[in-house]
C-alpha cells in the first residue's frame, strides 16, 4: 500500500511531507529513520512533521508501528552522534578562540557554560531530546564537553523514543488528521525560536549597557 496513494483528505504529496512519504514509501521502516536522521542535522527540516507522518504510514500498513518507533528513534541517535562528533572536531580550545573574537562576550561567559553543562548536562541532553529546535543544538556542547559516548546515546536514545513515541502515536491515531499534530508543535517551536531571540536581544541589550558604563566611568 502506497502512502502517497492512499485515499485520504490529507495525501502527502508535496514539500518535505511528500519527500518524506517517498523515503517511506520507498524504504519502509529505515526510510523514517534516515528522515529523522536529517531532521537532527539540519534542524530545518521538521520531526512534528515526519513523526506524525509516519505514524499515519503505521495505521495505513505501509509500515508496522514497533518498525516506526525503532528506525526513528534509531535516527535520532544516529544525527545526534554526527553532531556530538562535530563538537569533539570542533574541541575546546578552538570553541575558546572562536569564543574570543565574538563582539559583546567575555571568555568568563563560555567558562560558567562550561560549568553550567558539566552540572547539568545529563538532563539536558534528555529533556533537551523533548524540545524542538534544541534538540538538535544540545548534541554539539555533548561533544565539546566529551561526555562519556555510552552516557550520550542512553540518555538520547530515552529521551528521542518519549518524544518519537507520542508524535508518531499521534500521527497513527489521527489517520488523515495526522497533519494536526505539526501544527500544535510548530507553536511550540516558534515560542521556543521567539524566546531564544528575546534571551539574545536581552543579552546584547545588557552587554552594551555595561559597555557604556564602562566608557563613562574611566
Amino acid at each position: 500500500m502506497k502512502l502517497t496513494t492512499t485515499a485520504s483528505a490529507q495525501q502527502p504529496a508535496d514539500g518535505i511531507a511528500g519527500w518524506a512519504a517517498g523515503l517511506v514509501d520507498t524504504l519502509g521502516g529505515p526510510g523514517a529513520g534516515l528522515a529523522i536522521a536529517l531532521e537532527n542535522l539540519f534542524p530545518p527540516l521538521p520531526s512534528e512533521v515526519i513523526l506524525p507522518l509516519t505514524g499515519f504510514a503505521a495505521g495505513q500498513g505501509v509500515l508496522s508501528l514497533a518498525s516506526a518507533l525503532f528506525w526513528t528513534t534509531l535516527g535520532s541517535v544516529v544525527g545526534a552522534v554526527a553532531l556530538y562528533w562535530i563538537g569533539v572536531l570542533v574541541g575546546r580550545e578552538r570553541m575558546h578562540a572562536l569564543w574570543g573574537k565574538l563582539p559583546l562576550v567575555k571568555a568568563s561567559d563560555l567558562v560558567r557554560t562550561e560549568e553550567w553543562f558539566a552540572k547539568h548536562g545529563t538532563k539536558a541532553v534528555f529533556l533537551g531530546r523533548m524540545v524542538p529546535v534544541f534538540r538538535s543544538l544540545v548534541s554539539v556542547p555533548a561533544g565539546v564537553e566529551r561526555m562519556p559516548m555510552p552516557l550520550f546515546v542512553g540518555l538520547t536514545a530515552l529521551g528521542s523514543l518519549i518524544w518519537n513515541t507520542a508524535l508518531v502515536l499521534a500521527g497513527y491515531w489521527l489517520g488523515d488528521r495526522w497533519d494536526v499534530v505539526g501544527t500544535y508543535v510548530g507553536v511550540l517551536s516558534k515560542v521556543v525560536l521567539g524566546l531564544a531571540v528575546v534571551g539574545v536581544i536581552a543579552y546584547v541589550t545588557v552587554r552594551m549597557r555595561g559597555r557604556s558604563e564602562d566608557r563613562r566611568s574611566s
